[in-house]
């Protein structure tokens, strides 16, 4: 479905025309789907992109993920309330929660006679989480080469303790986002988001403190006139409403929440 160049990728998502591009299939192509085809996923598939999955990169071997999938209707019904009441999460033909998991290995060191104190420490919160979204993006990656649609769903986290409770997660868990999948729907076409340009992201050698969002704000009010959005409005100004610390959506408890789950403690 989502059938553009390399090229014609390139110039939606940074507004310029690339020099000596090398063909990279559809990995520009990237864009959040949230219409699905009622069409079923089969699980053998389903099953195929989890390995995909679990062949990311994981730190030391340490497999600090899980991932939920969610098909029964009345738990997804419940999933989609707490998920900001996204259409696609009760539509898509599958979702999936991802989980930052510490449960396994603290067992697991457990059934040897290790205490797994370590575990306590940020990092490896940190790497928990590192590993739930490589895990994910490959499975992404995995999905979008074979014409699949997905979406992020960052709101898994408005109502952590909620979650905990619908999808009986354990100590030292916790769902850091979810993900829908499916065939996207052709009448309701995805559409390229623009993204910040390389100059913004990549520093050469050291950081680069001084740079202008001006030329992405621009590019961004073209994107949100196109979908019926106030131009005026501008990326910047979006943006720093959602760090404003009064949009929080429920997440203000997270660090709390993560205590009682004896994650991320010190």
């Amino acid at each position: 479905m989502f059938n553009e160049t390399p090229e014609s990728a390139w110039q939606l998502r940074f507004g310029t025309t690339p020099a000596d591009l090398p063909d990279l299939g559809a990995f520009l192509n990237h864009r959040s789907v949230r219409k699905f085809r009622d069409e079923p996923v089969s699980e053998a598939l389903v099953s195929a992109l989890i390995g995909a999955a679990q062949s990311a990169a994981t730190s030391s071997n340490l497999g600090l993920w899980s991932v939920i999938s969610v098909q029964d209707p009345v738990r997804r019904q419940q999933l989609t309330a707490l998920t900001g009441d996204q259409g696609q999460v009760k539509t898509a033909p599958w979702f999936f929660a991802f989980l930052a998991d510490q449960n396994r290995l603290w067992r697991a060191s457990q059934a040897v006679g290790e205490s797994a104190a370590g575990l306590d420490f940020n990092e490896f919160y940190t790497m928990a989480v590192i590993d739930a979204a490589l895990a994910a993006e490959r499975m992404v990656c995995a999905a979008e080469s074979l014409g699949l649609g997905t979406c992020y769903i960052g709101a898994l986290r408005n109502d952590p303790a909620a979650v905990r409770e619908l999808l009986g997660l354990p100590p030292r868990t916790v769902g850091v986002f979810g993900l829908c999948l499916g065939w996207p729907d052709e009448s309701a076409p995805a559409k390229i988001k623009p993204r910040l340009s390389q100059e913004s992201v990549w520093f050469r050698e050291t950081y680069d403190a001084d740079v202008s969002a001006e030329e992405y704000d621009r590019r961004m009010s073209v994107f949100y006139e196109a979908e019926g959005m106030k131009g005026d409005v501008t990326w910047s100004m979006r943006s720093a409403r959602r760090v404003d610390g009064n949009h929080m959506t429920g997440r203000e408890v997270l660090k709390d929440f993560l205590t009682e789950q004896k994650l991320d403690l010190r």
